[in-house]
């Protein structure tokens, strides 16, 4: 992959807040593969067509994806890295369009829900959800609608050429999402990692899970997340997710070794460098 641009699928079209997320982690110089769904970018990587994908997995605010942690299981490709984007939403209109022309808003419906307390202040203008909130900009632009806005990012309002009527309309400001970066095996490199993804289950009995948790306060290992999933088909059974965090690389080792006493189906989804930049000031 020498010189030459990395392939890189996401969910959704050009300036959609998952290029966003590509750009802030490899740079402008990619090449953008649009999927019309998550399990398309998994299978564009499954087909050699991308190189990576980029993936929301939680929202602050929303909370966790749950069908994603589905597909990152189901196709087993490996984590190689994680960003977190501030989701920044701006009302933006055609080039010279009056705010009081505006009679209808259109974006994704999480957009708009992140945005209601702007949207309560103008209840004469109707408020359309659609599938994406890049794509409501496109056809702002591509259909010349003087009556219509669409909430959509920055990055957006550049590549379809719209003006940003109002700035950092959402609700919370501080609101942002964290996204995986995945690959091939063949193409994962070895990373001076310090936060890993895992997945396990224990046994449902009494004090089965505390008995990991205790291995990682043991070890000092920061558990930066924890998530349970049902197991399909079976009653009772739940997969959890963790994501842990270590300062010493020996700690980890020795915590996933004990750790592999205490549960079955043990898998390391991906050990990477965590992001570190601070997201909740983000520009």
């Amino acid at each position: 992959m020498k010189n030459q641009q990395p392939k890189v699928a996401i969910q959704g079209i050009r300036a959609s807040f998952h290029e966003e997320a590509a750009f802030r982690y490899f740079g402008t110089d990619i090449q953008t593969v649009e999927c019309g769904s998550f399990k398309q970018t998994f299978e564009a990587l499954k087909n050699k067509e991308a190189d990576y994908v980029v993936m929301a997995i939680e929202n602050n605010i929303a909370g966790s994806i749950l069908p994603n942690y589905s597909l990152l299981m189901s196709y087993n490709f490996p984590i190689v890295g994680e960003v977190y984007l501030p989701i920044q939403l701006h009302f933006l209109t055609l080039p010279g369009v009056k705010f009081e022309d505006i009679k209808t808003v259109i974006s994704h419906p999480i957009a708009l829900r992140q945005c209601i307390d702007f949207m309560d202040e103008y209840p004469h203008i109707k408020v359309v959800e659609s599938s994406d909130t890049a794509a409501c900009a496109k056809r702002v632009h591509e259909e010349q609608l003087t009556d219509t806005a669409a909430i959509a990012n920055s990055l957006a309002a550049r590549i379809y050429e719209l003006e940003v009527k109002e700035r950092r309309i959402e609700s919370n400001k501080k609101n942002f999402t964290r996204f995986l970066i995945f690959t091939s095996h063949e193409n994962a490199k070895q990373v001076k990692a310090n936060k890993a993804s895992l997945c396990f289950q224990v046994s449902n009995e009494v004090g089965a899970l505390a008995k990991v948790l205790n291995v990682l306060a043991e070890q000092e290992i920061n558990m930066s997340k924890i998530q349970s999933m049902p197991v399909l088909g079976k009653r009772n059974e739940y997969n959890f997710y963790l994501d842990v965090e270590w300062n010493q690389p020996s700690q980890y080792d020795t915590a996933v070794r004990q750790i592999l006493n205490y549960t079955k189906n043990f898998n390391i989804l991906g050990e990477y460098e965590r992001y570190m930049e601070d997201v909740v000031n983000g520009s």
